[in-house]
């Protein structure tokens, strides 16, 4: 493979020093200059932050940072260049975000450390001609650093493509929800002649893509420990506590027998694939699995009873603000029209019936309207957000107090990535409340009943450990535990 063959080469050359924590407050303004990395003077990292800067450098410029949502990365990375500015004067930052909101979230944290981003995304004509001007100007001496926050889209463009062999052997790579940049295409597009390489993602681990997340480690590489976990952040306060509601959801007859139906064709995969002395539970690596599991995730996701669960709940809490509703994930389902009908339902039920003051927010509001709504969402003009994926990956809305999650996602990036959205801490806000639908499988034959155990098992999982980090931790076990018992899984 190309990537694994040019690993050892485009090893960093510098001799790379362990930060002296003592310096982290303030440390870096003497060498102050327009657009160079300086650390805030009033950012103090945390204990976990400064071990996370410490450990990378350890690791001799390379790494993955595995920390909960809403833990840091963004300050911890940046903490990280200005470390490099400082240790080997650093000459690039470049930053890569999976989608256009994350690149200006960037550039409003880049601004705090005395940074002046190119915005690389969108029209070509915006940006290419000042980051051809500026690769020149880090050459002939006149510019002392460069920063570039681009999208994975635009990475793969011919015209950033051309643009990577100007970039000086002192640059710094950072992969924002970098498990997106493990799909064939953008890690082929990832500069090999770049040697200082830092991932960050709550969750680096590819869903049903092993193959992907390898390629990924072998580029950045691998997890930095220790992992800071959801326990860590909500123990030393970068996320606030949280009170957990699942709301047991059953199907309706006709989803029933379509559950059933699947369940029986899962069960045969996996029964032909342990003919072969594979591992039962191992769902992750079978291809003929995947539209199996995918199928049964849609049909879950939009259970119709969901929309009753949600009119009951909401009925009464109408004067409820700063609530979040996830609705099911746009892309598992079949179509773009159906994809959205869930969440045409959920604005009807709640601004309509209801008189709840919501609005949508989808991938098709552009950045100006998602500023407008944020706003007013935030001053609590806005009561609630109906929202679908586009919230999931960095959107930072701390002042979410509350999330009703229909979704129901079977994505454990998801999953992890939704709970920490809902777990940032805001000025007024000590603890935050999620409602989380949950679909109770229907009663299957003895056979299909074993299948079902498998697949829910892993999802159980999750919803315990939840489950057990709440302050009602006791009053949500009490609720799976009915679950649990249904389906003999009392051991997790």
């Amino acid at each position: 493979m190309y990537l694994k063959q040019n690993l050892v080469k485009q090893q960093p050359s510098f001799n790379l020093k362990l930060p002296f924590v003592g310096e982290s407050k303030g440390s870096y303004h003497h060498k102050l200059l327009p657009g160079c990395p300086a650390m805030p003077i009033s950012l103090q990292l945390r204990g976990y932050q400064q071990q996370a800067v410490n450990n990378w450098f350890a690791n001799n410029g390379r790494g993955t940072l595995k920390m909960a949502t809403g833990s840091g990365k963004t300050i911890t990375a940046l903490a990280i260049a200005c470390e490099l500015y400082k240790q080997i004067n650093l000459q690039v930052l470049l930053v890569v975000c999976p989608y256009r909101h994350l690149v200006t979230q960037w550039a409003r944290e880049c601004e705090k450390f005395n940074l002046k981003p190119i915005l690389a995304f969108e029209n070509l004509h915006t940006w290419q001609s000042q980051l051809s001007i500026q690769l020149y100007n880090l050459r002939s001496g006149t510019q002392q650093f460069l920063t570039v926050i681009t999208t994975n889209s635009t990475l793969i463009g011919d015209g950033f493509q051309s643009q990577l062999k100007y970039f000086p052997e002192r640059t710094l790579i950072i992969g924002d929800e970098a498990h997106n940049l493990g799909s064939p295409k953008l890690e082929e597009s990832l500069p090999r002649l770049v040697g200082l390489r830092l991932a960050l993602s709550a969750t680096p681990e590819r869903y049903f893509d092993e193959s992907g997340t390898q390629s990924l480690f072998d580029y950045f590489g691998s997890v930095i420990k220790p992992e800071f976990t959801l326990k860590d952040a909500i123990t030393q306060g970068a996320l606030v506590h949280y009170l957990y509601y699942p709301i047991l959801v059953e199907l309706t007859e006709t989803e029933s027998r379509a559950y059933a139906k699947l369940t029986e064709k899962i069960g045969r995969a996996l029964l032909y694939r342990d003919r072969d002395n594979v591992e039962l539970n191992s769902f992750d690596n079978n291809e003929d699995l995947k539209p199996l599991l995918m199928q049964r995730a849609r049909l879950i996701g939009a259970a119709e009873n969901k929309l009753n669960a949600l009119r009951e709940l909401m009925a009464t809490r109408r004067e409820t603000t700063h609530t979040l509703f996830y609705c099911s994930d746009g892309s598992q389902e079949v179509g773009q029209r159906s994809s959205l009908q869930q969440l045409k339902a959920v604005a009807k039920i709640l601004g309509v019936e209801l008189g709840y003051k919501v609005s949508t927010y989808t991938a098709q509001t552009t950045l100006q309207e998602r500023e407008v709504l944020r706003r007013q969402f935030e001053s609590g003009e806005l009561q609630g957000l109906v929202a679908i994926r586009c919230l999931d990956e960095g959107v930072d809305i701390p002042a979410i107090q509350t999330a009703v999650i229909l979704a129901s996602s079977g994505n454990p990036r998801q999953f992890i990535q939704r709970r920490g959205r809902v777990l940032r801490p805001a000025p007024g806000k000590d603890r935050a409340t999620i409602f989380d639908m949950i679909v109770l499988p229907p009663d299957l034959d003895r056979k299909t009943l074993e299948v079902e155990r498998n697949l829910l098992r892993k999802e159980l999982l999750r919803f315990v450990e939840f489950a057990d980090l709440a302050d009602n931790a006791g009053e949500a076990r009490m609720k799976l535990l009915y679950l649990q018992k249904r389906y003999g899984l009392l051991d997790i």
